[in-house]
């Protein structure tokens, strides 16, 4: 088998719409933005079914309030 055409296969449990729900794998980088009043902490997010270059930057305090169970485990 050609290893640069290894396709993974992660089964995806797809809804009757065809959709799936994402969640956050891991954490791969963070940053803080500051404003002259503000700091806001962004982290850089490696997805569930996306590879690390498919990462985006993702608001601190949305992630939490979207995925509390990924910050109590980590």
């Amino acid at each position: 088998m050609d290893s640069g055409r290894a396709v993974d296969h992660e089964p995806i449990n797809l809804q009757e719409d065809l959709s799936y729900k994402e969640h956050p794998v891991r954490i791969l980088d963070e940053a803080k933005c500051r404003t002259r009043n503000n700091s806001v902490k962004f982290f850089k997010v490696h997805w569930s079914h996306h590879s690390d270059k498919e990462a985006t930057w993702e608001h601190e305090d949305q992630l939490r309030s979207e995925y509390p169970s990924f910050f109590t485990s980590s």
